[in-house]
């Protein structure tokens, strides 16, 4: 059976910084229509740094659509024309104060395809050496760290609820040498 749909129209009713919204209407596999409404998004990275204890270095932050602090893995937006293996060494120096020596992609995965474009590329950095950026005026976060092996029982105890973080620290805890 034939599972794509195709598009038929386009209309962008919101257009951000972060995000725009689009809505496409479709014809479905079945020859019926349908609408679809899609948050396209750039693209982000999320980095797993662990340092030479073997710990990991998040970030604590307030985030509004949660509305709660959550902790979290260093994490951005993939800016117009960079690398992702440049933008995860940005974050990593705007967030936490490090850059990574070795930096090695684990993985890439879709948070939320049933509604948004959105992929988020993850990232292993070890090898941490520091490095004094200027960080961003609307961004107020602390740092945390805490042994990578304890990163299982900060998922299943609910301290981590973020699915990037989630993500990135079962693929760290399976990385060879860690």
């Amino acid at each position: 059976m034939e599972l794509e749909e195709k598009t038929l129209r386009s209309s962008y009713p919101f257009r951000g910084k972060v995000v725009t919204v689009r809505v496409d209407e479709v014809l479905l596999p079945d020859g019926k229509e349908s609408k679809r409404e899609i948050v396209e998004h750039a693209g982000a990275v999320a980095i797993i740094p662990v340092n030479e204890k073997q710990e990991v270095l998040c970030i604590r932050q307030f985030r509004k659509a949660a509305g709660k602090v959550l902790l979290e893995i260093p994490a951005g937006l993939v800016e117009q024309g960079e690398t992702l293996e440049a933008c995860a060494q940005r974050e990593l120096a705007e967030e936490i104060g490090f850059m990574s020596n070795n930096l090695v992609k684990l993985s890439s995965f879709y948070p939320s395809p049933g509604f948004s474009s959105e992929m988020i590329h993850v990232y292993l950095a070890q090898e941490l050496v520091k490095k004094t950026v200027d960080k961003p005026d609307d961004e107020f976060i602390a740092l945390e760290k805490f042994p990578l092996k304890e990163g299982l029982s900060k998922i299943q105890s609910g301290v981590v609820e973020d699915g990037k973080t989630i993500i990135g620290l079962l693929m760290a805890l399976q990385y060879p040498g860690l």
